[in-house]
């Protein structure tokens, strides 16, 4: 496995201050934004894709660095019922696929996105429980009319350019979110639909980590490392359904933390050994959203805590038996 981080956390900084700045710390592989809503400040498809030397710049300056890209990040929502939103996050993506291609990378992460419940409608509307019966109404006509149709073309479209992983994060507010939306959609639209897995979304849901890791198997093409403090004492009082603030941390039921802040070294230690039993031996991206530190203390922290739970060498054979 490698250590890796999204690149977003240094939007402030150049391209090669960011890798500099990564290296130095010891990471191994980037996930770079280039569109949606981590922004295009280190890799712009717009300008790589019609400027060969703006294009073989950003190449050299990944080379040179020593890293690897682990993928290329444009989340969005391309199913967004007002069609000029929907159209931008579908051109990001598309143009993202194009530059995955130019650059030799066979995957992107993104969201699945979340349609409204009527093609009238002006915001998306993400179902979460199953009565009154408008609600199973509104999952169905969302799940044939849009989510279904749309994933499958651009699913196509991918393919036709290399791109054969769409790593989806499971994110709540769309209509992927947790284990069985994920495997709903990779049913119906093909393997080349799997997980951008963070276990900060699934913590605060009530989902255990290991146990998703185990069902979702081959079905993990990119893993997030962020982690999540669940306040017991807020949650007894209002539950996980929180529409506070991220700022305001005191008074909501969970907050996102850096990794070993929301949950100890065992439990990204059974979550790495799970990964590893599940065959996945790829990055472990940091995104760093913890609102208690600084963008360098909090990557700090949470990369000393995944260089002692990662396994970096080659899983070994059975030597003793």
């Amino acid at each position: 496995m490698k250590l890796g981080v999204f690149t977003c956390l240094l939007s402030n900084k150049s391209l090669k201050e960011s890798l500099d700045y990564f290296k130095s710390k010891g990471i191994q592989m980037v996930e770079i934004g280039c569109g949606g809503y981590p922004g295009k400040a280190h890799a712009n498809p717009e300008v790589l894709l019609n400027d060969e030397k703006a294009l073989e710049e950003f190449k050299k300056t990944i080379a040179e660095s020593g890293l690897e890209i682990s993928a290329l990040s444009c989340h969005g929502n391309p199913l967004h019922p007002q069609k000029e939103i929907a159209a931008k996050f579908d051109k990001d993506m598309r143009d993202c696929i194009l530059l995955a291609e130019k650059l030799g990378i066979h995957q992107i992460n993104t969201f699945s996105g979340c349609p409204g419940d009527s093609d009238s409608s002006k915001y998306p509307n993400w179902v979460t429980c199953t009565w009154p019966n408008d609600f199973k109404d509104i999952l169905e006509w969302q799940w044939k009319e849009k989510i279904i149709p749309y994933w499958k073309e651009f699913v196509d479209f991918a393919k036709k350019h290399g791109v054969n992983k769409i790593a989806l994060e499971l994110h709540p507010g769309f209509a992927v979110y947790n284990t069985d939306t994920l495997l709903k959609l990779r049913k119906a639209v093909g393997p080349e639909i799997g997980a951008n897995l963070d276990p900060s979304h699934l913590i605060w849901q009530g989902m255990d980590t290991v146990a998703v890791v185990r069902e979702l198997k081959d079905a993990i093409f990119h893993f997030h490392a962020k982690d999540t403090k669940i306040d017991k004492y807020n949650v007894a009082i209002n539950g996980v359904l929180d529409t506070q603030a991220y700022g305001d941390i005191a008074n909501r039921s969970w907050v996102f933390r850096s990794v070993g802040y929301g949950n100890g070294v065992e439990f990204w230690k059974d979550v790495v050994s799970a990964l590893r039993i599940a065959g996945y031996d790829y990055v472990l991206s940091i995104e760093h959203e913890d609102g208690l530190m600084s963008q360098n203390e909090g990557l700090t922290k949470a990369v000393d805590c995944l260089k002692e739970v990662i396994t970096f060498e080659d899983q070994a054979q059975s030597w003793w038996e």
